[in-house]
């Protein structure tokens, strides 16, 4: 056998073959291509073979890939891209277990998937207030929504209530069809996924009817105090500055605040408008509030998201 052709044979027992190599074997697919190495999964265990160089990465790689299915953890092609590339295996592994969100009714556990996730949840449980910053695909909505369905399963809290401001991005809501209810559910229908991805959607529809849940336009928090609740206000860039301080000081007994937002998606006429950025200005130092700042680095959707926020960022540098 050549240096090329090497192997190294790994156990997998307990580890779901499903989880582990992914639909088709899109996941030894994807490290094939990220390390090289060729994979083949038979019984109990998972063979790889390629030079003495390739299987050293390899290795540690497709170790915590195991631990991950082992423990029920969903992997997808993008997760493994990710791991092989930027070596954050070690903080998904059975040593990363902090953050890791566990829901009644789903199979899977809801864990960061880089260090700057696991930060931002940190902050969530320790803050009051928290206001995550960043691009899209870094899970900054998604881990704070799962954070609020924690505290409701849990009974820390009463209610969820998910907000956004509905901007006309280029549209204009007087010429959409419906009623108004109808013309701002687009603008909610991400809260409506992210919700069904953690509850199955009869539950989902229940705990809405019930008022448990609450998905709302921005608009419609005005005068209100919400006391036991879990507030999320999404898409935060969009809120103006008088909206964003109406939002904040909807604060009650009990709740919790996190704010989420992307400085490049700004679709007011005024920049300066942005409430997002001026909370940046004017609310750092204040004990019980926390400003978390996700990157391209913490992306966790298809590999190209990365790609294709770095090129708008260097195009708009250039």
């Amino acid at each position: 056998m050549n240096d090329d052709d090497a192997r190294v044979n790994l156990g997998a027992e307990g580890a779901d073959p499903l989880l582990l190599a992914g639909v088709n074997d899109a996941n030894f697919a994807e490290l094939q291509r990220a390390l090289g190495v060729r994979v083949s999964q038979r019984g109990d265990a998972v063979m790889m073979r390629g030079s003495a160089d390739q299987l050293v990465r390899a290795t540690p790689v497709m170790q915590g890939l195991i631990e991950l299915a082992r423990s029920g953890q969903s992997v997808a092609a993008e997760d493994v891209f990710r791991i092989a590339t930027e070596g954050h295996v070690g903080e998904l592994g059975p040593s990363g277990d902090a953050g890791k969100i566990v829901l009644p009714g789903l199979r899977r556990a809801i864990m960061p998937k880089t260090p700057g996730q696991r930060a931002y949840l940190g902050l969530i449980q320790g803050n009051d207030i928290v206001i995550g910053i960043g691009p899209a695909g870094t899970g900054k909505t998604y881990l704070a929504v799962a954070k609020a369905v924690e505290a409701l399963a849990r009974k820390r809290v009463k209610r969820i209530v998910l907000a956004r401001p509905a901007v006309e991005a280029g549209e204009s809501l007087g010429f959409l069809p419906g009623d108004l209810q109808q013309k701002v559910d687009p603008y909610l229908r991400p809260l409506y996924d992210a919700l069904e991805d953690m509850m199955p959607h009869e539950r989902v529809q229940k705990a809405i009817e019930t008022g448990a849940i609450e998905i709302a336009p921005l608009a419609y928090m005005r005068g209100r105090t919400l006391n036991d609740a879990f507030i999320i206000l999404d898409e935060a860039q969009n809120a103006t500055g008088a909206q964003m301080k109406m939002f904040l000081t909807r604060l009650g007994v009990n709740s919790q605040v996190v704010v989420t937002g992307d400085k490049t998606q700004i679709d007011l006429v005024t920049r300066e408008d942005s409430g997002l950025l001026q909370v940046e200005r004017i609310l750092p130092g204040i004990d019980g509030i926390a400003f978390h700042y996700l990157t391209e680095a913490d992306v966790v959707r298809h590999r190209l998201v990365k790609d294709i926020i770095r090129a708008y960022a260097d195009d708009q540098a250039g």
